[in-house]
């Protein structure tokens, strides 16, 4: 009876003007090769985050999206919300 605990990167989206990316991490309990529990984190990244902690693939997709444009979109809103 091995009971391991592993996590996977469930899901990768990509949403709105500012090419948020949304993650979602599932965390999955396996019994002798048989899922007994997954359970789901999400988290957004904005053009501003640090992603070096993040996992190579959602790295890709990050610097695949967050062209200088959407960098540069995504700073001016933010200044402008403080206005």
């Amino acid at each position: 009876m091995a009971i391991t605990k592993e996590t996977q990167i469930g899901k990768i989206e990509v949403i709105g003007k500012y090419k948020s990316v949304q993650v979602r991490t599932d965390t999955v309990v396996i019994e002798d090769g048989e899922e007994l529990s997954r359970k789901y984190h999400r988290h957004v990244l904005h053009s501003d985050a640090d992603i070096t902690s993040e996992n190579a693939e959602v790295q890709a997709v990050c610097n695949a999206v967050w062209t200088q444009d959407v960098k540069d979109a995504w700073t001016t809103f933010k200044a402008n919300q403080g206005s």
